[in-house]
């Protein structure tokens, strides 16, 4: 009895080795693949009740097989900015190409840890390997909806249209400049200084906005009082907003703007010293400066001088690449030197990786061991921000992976010569009678 549980012991003992054998050639087969994570195989033993307390029956051995999910590999940099790779714990959230190509709009989601996405010719952003990046499409002005973070239903597929132009109209614009002190004073001319700036449409068309500032000027003394006169190009010249500007002629701040006051036209907002204005198609935030900060209009004794003027829009633009920071953001960069976000990528979390489904390709799916997934922020939580121009390497470990195969190899060879010694033993028994 015992003689023959050595030699099923044996046979359990190859059997067993074998299988470490396979999971440390699968290791080093993809010690090259992107995203890969290292098989473990662990040894477990099993013990057998003998038919009397002298007797020893041997049980043999029995493995089990682990996916080290958990376990990250090193990232390297590439030259393509839709290169992937989560630094840290989550996983992005990728589909098959041939869900997107269907009618039904379902789409089975699957997780990765990095991969290389570029555009077909369909704009779809997708690997070699039919795998297309998912995410939260933004508005047109950039913002990103409130999505449920239980449930991938929201997710689509992200699609980069680089033949189409895009509009960026002007929302906002600052006016930095200083009025000349002395034209608000007794005795002088009062003639209007004029400024004329640029904005774009919202078909991309070149519009302006000409202020004229006309001084208040008294008796006696200075008024350092203006009138400030908006006109706007796209409405025919119409008025659009006609505003009193007072300023603070005190020590402690002098120069700076004490009032503003809406005689027609959207009211001062005091908070962020800002104006609404109203153009042909849309409004203008016209930022003029707080009360009592130099930031903005200003008047002092010097010469008329637009010293800031910033303003946001472009003439129509065409997109020239993609990039993605470390928060998830997909945005895309147009020639006229500006960009926008199209797509939030968000990272997938699980309490348990290593209890996620293994499928192809470096992909991942949860199951009831991996727990429920939850859909984070990059870089909130426990997950780790998202890197473009980057890929994750194998997390095999070569020497490693070849010193276990040196013990395995050894392992193999005494479980042989178990099954060999075995073998000669009940030779010998069968021996006795001849």
């Amino acid at each position: 009895m015992t003689i023959s549980s050595s030699l099923n012991a044996g046979v359990a003992g190859l059997n067993a080795i074998a299988n470490r054998l396979a999971t440390i050639a699968d290791n080093i087969a993809n010690s090259s693949t992107y995203g890969y994570r290292r098989a473990e195989t662990d040894f477990h033993s099993v013990a057998l009740q003998g038919n009397s307390s002298s007797a020893y029956v041997a049980g043999g051995v029995r493995t089990s097989n682990m996916r080290l999910i958990d376990e990250r590999g090193p990232l390297i940099s590439t030259a393509n900015a839709t290169d992937l790779a989560v630094d840290g714990r989550g996983f992005l959230p990728v589909t098959d190409i041939g869900s997107v190509d269907g009618a039904d709009g379902a789409y089975p989601i699957s997780l990765v840890t990095t991969g290389s996405f570029r555009p077909d010719a369909s704009g779809v952003l997708r690997t070699d390997t039919g795998l297309v990046l998912m995410g939260w499409p933004a508005n047109a002005d950039g913002s990103v909806a409130t999505f449920p973070r239980d449930t991938m239903a929201a997710l689509e597929p992200v699609r980069i249209n680089a033949t189409q132009y895009i509009g960026n109209p002007t929302t906002a614009m600052t006016l930095g400049i200083n009025l000349p002190a002395t034209d608000s004073t007794a005795g002088s001319a009062g003639d209007p200084r004029d400024l004329t700036i640029e904005y774009f449409g919202n078909l991309g068309t070149s519009e302006s906005l000409d202020f004229s500032f006309t001084p208040t000027v008294p008796t006696t003394g200075a008024s350092n009082t203006w009138t400030m006169t908006i006109r706007d190009s796209a409405s025919g010249g119409t008025v659009i907003g006609e505003y009193t500007l007072t300023f603070d002629p005190s020590q402690a701040a002098g120069g700076t703007l004490a009032s503003v006051t809406a005689v027609s036209g959207g009211a001062y907002n005091g908070a962020d010293g800002t104006i609404p204005i109203s153009v042909a198609g849309g409004s203008i935030d016209l930022k003029i400066g707080e009360l009592g900060q130099p930031n903005g209009m200003t008047q002092l004794s010097s010469n008329f001088a637009p010293v800031s003027i910033s303003k946001n829009g472009s003439p129509v633009a065409s997109l020239t690449s993609v990039e993605v920071d470390e928060k998830g953001d997909l945005y895309a960069i147009y020639d006229q030197g500006f960009s926008r976000r199209i797509y939030q990528l968000p990272v997938v979390d699980v309490p348990n990786p290593n209890g996620l489904t293994t499928l192809n390709n470096q992909t991942y799916q949860t199951s009831a061991a991996s727990g429920p997934f939850y859909l984070w922020n990059a870089g909130d939580g426990p997950t780790g921000s998202v890197v473009g121009y980057a890929r994750e390497e194998s997390s095999t470990d070569v020497a490693s992976e070849l010193t276990q195969l040196i013990q395995t190899q050894r392992a193999y060879s005494s479980n042989a010569k178990v099954i060999q010694t075995a073998d000669e033993m009940l030779q010998e028994a069968t021996n006795i009678k001849r």
